[in-house]
């Protein structure tokens, strides 16, 4: 389990993460909701090492890892995939894939190797696959479509094997068929894979449909938390962030 207690964070005088106390079950899918400016990103940076909070703790396999270094958090399981992916574009998706592969297994040392370790090999296929990357597995990754490379830089992320996957908004600029194929793919992938699963989105028609938990962040503290329907009939959320008139066409849809 991900257990997140009493964690704060100020920059400057800005107070961005407010006394915020989250626990994830193993196994879930949990979005993190809220209005521009409520501390999601900033949530996932202290939860996967890249700033060091303030105060409070974040428990992981175990161990409170504040203070930990981004690179020991991945290796103790968890991984992110970022809203602007981080690629590298010189290489094809599946070298880019392999190398990641590579990396995590700290066998670095077969890169300069004409073939990759068929151990290797394995892993980098079976991500791809996972994925629907197979069939572009020779295209230079500066090539792909944005979909595709969110789908590779969420692939990079596979490659360090988590039991937590991170998504900072995995359909961020994406058109509505494009984003319901990568939401498709994230859900395949927490099915298939059984890992636990945070993911940052604005698409509230996506997150009511796929997440089993939700949590609403307002400046920087947790305003709301529980399931789509409780979210959706949340006064609170309502004013703060979904607006009436998607009260309404909810309602309206289902009478």
């Amino acid at each position: 389990m991900l257990s997140v207690q009493n964690l704060s964070k100020s920059f400057g005088g800005v107070q961005a993460t407010r006394d915020v106390s989250i626990d994830f079950p193993d196994g879930s899918l949990t979005a993190i909701i809220g209005p521009n400016g409520a501390g999601k990103t900033t949530f996932f940076n202290l939860i996967s090492g890249a700033i060091r909070p303030d105060a409070g703790k974040v428990v992981f396999a175990g161990q409170d890892i504040v203070g930990r270094s981004s690179l020991e958090v991945v290796r103790l399981g968890m991984a992110r995939a970022f809203q602007v992916a981080a690629l590298f574009p010189s290489l094809t998706v599946k070298d880019a894939v392999t190398a990641a592969v590579t990396s995590h297994q700290r066998k670095s040392w077969t890169l300069l190797q004409r073939f990759p370790l068929e151990g290797t090999q394995h892993r980098t296929d079976e991500i791809l696959e996972l994925l629907g990357l197979s069939s572009k597995a020779n295209t230079l990754s500066r090539n792909l479509s944005h979909g595709d490379q969110k789908l590779l830089d969420i692939g990079l992320a596979l490659a360090m094997d988590p039991k937590v996957l991170l998504l900072d908004e995995p359909t961020a600029g994406m058109g509505p068929d494009e984003r319901w194929r990568m939401i498709g793919k994230v859900q395949h992938l927490w099915e298939v894979k059984k890992m636990t699963v945070l993911f940052i989105e604005h698409d509230m028609d996506i997150v009511f449909k796929i997440a089993q938990a939700i949590h609403v962040l307002k400046y920087g503290a947790v305003l709301a938390q529980g399931t789509a329907d409780e979210i959706r009939r949340n006064q609170d959320v309502i004013d703060a962030y979904l607006g009436t008139d998607h009260h309404l066409a909810h309602a309206a849809g289902q009478e």
